[in-house]
């Protein structure tokens, strides 16, 4: 029970920070970009609590950087293509994948995820008494 707790409290808690960042960026979000800032969130803390925050902070960096694109052009392309949404569109940028995924917004979401990654493994030591996390540059 607590570890579903931790997790939905993680998932409400990054859900909320992305959703609050596309409001003041953006003026606007999508209830779906509530929903995969959760999920990448919670991926954060667990890629962190599973390896033991052994892995340097950029090779972390890099792991949660290939997941939260997967996710984004999944989560694209139902809530874009297939459901008609309309949510985001990234055709008119360079290196873009469809119009859902891109480098620049690749390189822009790494940013993110390093702070994800240090604020959720801190959220669970402090409430969720889990070890400590260490993070290492190189």
């Amino acid at each position: 029970m607590k570890r579903l707790s931790e997790y939905l409290f993680l998932w409400a808690v990054g859900g909320s920070i992305y959703y609050s960042f596309e409001m003041v960026f953006r003026g606007f979000s999508h209830w779906s970009m509530f929903i995969l800032g959760g999920i990448c969130f919670v991926f954060f803390a667990v890629q962190g609590k599973v390896l033991l925050w052994q892995d340097p902070l950029w090779l972390q960096i890099i792991r949660c950087m290939v997941f939260v694109t997967s996710m984004e052009f999944i989560t694209g392309i139902i809530v874009n293509k297939w459901l008609h949404m309309h949510v985001w569109d990234y055709s008119r940028l360079p290196f873009h994948l469809f119009g859902q995924i891109c480098i620049p917004f690749i390189i822009i979401f790494s940013g993110l995820a390093a702070i994800g990654i240090i604020l959720s493994g801190y959220l669970m030591y402090w409430l969720y008494q889990e070890p400590k996390p260490h993070y290492y540059i190189l």
